[in-house]
């Protein structure tokens, strides 16, 4: 019983100073609040007052206090609330232009006004070059002991600053001592500004500040542009850089601060490329090359080391730029050097260039994260491989073999995706798809010499073949994406039949018009004649086998009771229908007009007479079945 009293009491008491802590928050924020009066029986009123209060005790049997629910907003203080919290908007938003922008501001004055004080007192002579280096150097290391202090006292926005211009004054004041006044020898400046970034660094983990990683590393590969010489030093350099690569691949695995590959990556490119227009020549290439390889490799391996275990979350963005800048970059520095010796090779590096991004695809596959980002970067992965691929067939083939080359790989990218039930590779299949059929229609040119048994024909072939594979495997998808795609690659396939068809066929009259240019004159009767026997006779070939297409894809419509492909069948028919009445009257012979018609009119008749014995059922109950079935 005395336990259950004191429960009651120790409830009085925390209620009681619950009541009193939201009256002295409403009183300071200005808000009136509304009394309310408790119920009979219920805790006893206890008027606020603005003592101290202590922290209520546990309940006795519990060891910890009840949850305390807050009270429901009344509606007076809910309508106050919006202005409440502008006005805690606008308070947020003065105190970072007074904290933060005001600060920088400040400091790039107070920058400036001692840059002209120091420029005005060099100029006058006051100080000596020995001197000038000293107050850089002291001047520096005060900023960044000064600064200390305001992290200690919580303002870390204002000593970041700070130490970014102790930092800045003290890697200048060296690149001064080394290259304006020559007073240290490169070796003692070099060493001078390792001491520095190593500093920063030192101070960037022990502070667990990015910020300060950020300015070592910037540092780190700024030494080399701030003690150049204007000589060809490549070993020494790249050795130095790629140590950095290490460093900071090294730092981004412990902290999680994948920014820095970034910058390490932006920092190496600039100065590659800053090395390479400037001292590059064929002798050097395979000390270059191999250079080039060690800081691919770097990057190539960093979102495998990354996004293994899901320890730190993982922005898929990062990796995911710097797998296809790295891999872009890589390989146009490798073609470009390698095209000086064989510009054939350079597929070879393209291709073998895949190979290792399918390698570490297959790698990424392996892990037991293989779910969300480290999924998307295998994918990734091997979107840069097919990438490769695909542009490795222009640079080694010719001609039509870029076209089949394309034709090819999408055919294989289909198969396989079918069996990984990836859309990425069908996507990468139908992209090398459409590069094939556009190079075909549109840049191919074939010299034929015997109908239907050329290489046009057989490239034609090759991708209504492809174009067969993509409607087959989309069909099965059975939703509507697949059912679109399959519809699409149907009619394609269908226009590049006849397209091929219908090549042959002008293929050959062109080569019997040619014919008749060398024993006969253009302007004699007999050759104007036989030029006009030839175009008839090429013009009925024309209706012929359109009808005759048209009705083998009605057969095939029929049979399969697919709507859709009777559909293509019908507008074909249709088309041959106008050129028939309208072309065909006007330009054929009587004989050639004669045959025309009559192909044409059983040709319809058959179809007609399909269509009202109703052998589809198309106006039966089993229309609309068969109906969503097969179209």
């Amino acid at each position: 019983m005395d336990s259950t009293h004191n429960d009651l009491e120790a409830i009085r008491r925390l209620l009681a100073e619950l009541t009193a802590r939201v009256y002295r928050i409403e009183r300071e924020i200005g808000i009136d609040s509304t009394r309310v009066e408790p119920a009979p029986n219920d805790v006893p009123s206890v008027a606020p007052s603005p003592a101290h209060v202590t922290a209520p005790p546990a309940l006795s049997g519990l060891g910890a206090p009840y949850p305390i629910v807050p009270p429901p907003t009344p509606p007076a203080q809910l309508a106050a609330q919006p202005a409440q919290f502008a006005s805690v908007s606008d308070q947020n938003l003065e105190s970072r232009i007074g904290s933060h922008w005001l600060n920088r501001i400040g400091i790039s004055a107070l920058l400036v006004g001692i840059t002209y004080f120091l420029k005005f007192a060099f100029d006058n002579n006051w100080i000596g070059p020995a001197g000038r280096v000293a107050i850089g150097l002291l001047a520096g290391i005060a900023i960044v002991a000064w600064s200390q202090r305001f992290l200690v006292k919580g303002y870390q926005a204002f000593s970041y600053s700070l130490k970014a211009v102790g930092i800045g004054a003290l890697y200048l004041s060296l690149w001064a001592a080394y290259q304006v006044y020559s007073l240290v020898p490169s070796a003692i400046a070099f060493a001078a500004m390792l001491v520095v970034t190593a500093s920063t660094a030192a101070m960037a983990w022990t502070q667990d500040a990015e910020l300060l990683a950020a300015f070592a590393l910037t540092g780190g590969y700024a030494t080399p542009l701030l003690l150049s010489t204007g000589e060809n030093r490549e070993l020494a350099l790249f050795s130095y850089v790629l140590l950095l690569d290490v460093a900071t691949l090294m730092l981004v695995v412990v902290k999680p601060w994948r920014r820095l590959l970034a910058l390490s990556f932006l920092g190496t490119l600039l100065l590659y490329v800053g090395w390479y227009g400037r001292f590059y020549d064929r002798s050097q290439f395979t000390s270059t090359f191999i250079f080039a390889s060690l800081f691919f490799a770097v990057f190539a391996l960093a979102p495998l080391l990354l996004a293994p275990d899901g320890r730190v979350p993982l922005k898929v963005s990062l990796p995911a730029l710097l797998a296809f800048a790295n891999a872009g970059v890589y390989f146009f520095q490798g073609a470009a050097m390698i095209a000086d010796f064989d510009k054939l090779s350079v597929a070879w590096f393209a291709l073998a260039l895949a190979a290792i991004y399918i390698g570490l695809s297959a790698l990424m596959a392996k892990q037991e994260s293989s779910r969300g980002a480290s999924q998307l970067l295998r994918y990734l992965h091997l979107a840069v491989a097919l990438g490769l691929i695909t542009v490795a067939i222009p640079i080694r083939l010719d001609a039509h073999w870029i076209t089949i080359g394309w034709l090819v790989e999408s055919g294989v990218l289909l198969m396989v995706a079918d069996r990984v039930k990836s859309d990425l590779l069908n996507a990468f299949a139908l992209g090398a798809l459409a590069l094939g059929v556009a190079r075909l229609l549109l840049f191919d040119g074939f010299d034929t010499t015997q109908l239907i048994f050329n290489m046009r024909f057989a490239t034609y072939a090759i991708a209504v073949a492809v174009l067969g594979a993509v409607a087959y495997y989309a069909g099965k998808r059975e939703d509507d994406v697949g059912r679109q795609v399959s519809a699409v690659a149907v009619v394609a396939l269908n226009a590049l039949s006849l397209t091929a068809l219908t090549r042959e066929v002008a293929d050959y009259y062109s080569r019997q018009t040619a014919a008749i240019h060398l024993p006969l004159n253009r302007r004699s009767p007999t050759y104007s004649s036989e030029w006009r026997r030839i175009a008839i006779e090429r013009n009925f070939t024309y209706s012929a086998l359109w009808m005759l297409y048209g009705a083998m894809v009605m057969v095939i419509g029929f049979l399969r009771r697919a709507a859709f492909v009777r559909w293509q069948a019908l507008a074909l028919i249709a088309f041959t229908i106008v050129k028939v009445f309208i072309y065909d009257v006007s330009e054929l012979d009587r004989g050639y007009r004669i045959v025309s018609f009559i192909v044409l009119g059983v040709l319809l008749l058959a179809i007609s007479f399909v269509y009202q014995r109703d052998w589809l059922q198309l106006s039966g109950p089993g229309a609309a079945r068969n109906g969503q079935t097969r179209s």
